[in-house]
């Protein structure tokens, strides 16, 4: 099954398989097959094709993938522009809702190498 232009795993839970399309996630997989009253645990490859056009109604009327991943990256651009503190600390790489830097923050920092342990090594004589 596609929609969207992604695949869905066939052998997964359609709740679940709804959620490798970006801008989708559980809780909204799980709202919208409720609200088209198709069961949550029935597999991807076990529905039907009224069922499936059903999602992909459904899943057009919001803002996934590509159209997302633009507006996301369009309003960190403008918070960038207008130099506020958020975009700040996005130009920077660092975490931008008030974590803790000194440590943590790996993630956002990438991995910091260590210069030793500073004691001097003793020379052969």
């Amino acid at each position: 099954m596609r929609i969207a232009g992604i695949n869905l795993a066939k052998g997964k839970r359609i709740e679940v398989a709804l959620t490798g399309i970006y801008g989708i996630g559980r809780q909204l997989s799980r709202a919208l097959l409720t609200d088209l009253k198709i069961d949550l645990d029935k597999k991807v490859e076990a529905l039907s094709e009224a069922d499936e056009q059903k999602i992909r109604d459904a899943v057009s009327k919001f803002a996934i993938e590509g159209d997302l991943k633009r507006e996301v990256t369009g309003n960190i651009k403008r918070l960038q522009e207008i130099g506020s503190y958020r975009g700040f600390r996005h130009r920077r790489h660092l975490p931008v809702r008030g974590q803790r830097t000194k440590t943590n923050a790996r993630t956002k920092r990438g991995r910091r190498v260590t210069m030793g342990s500073g004691k001097i090594k003793a020379t052969k004589t």
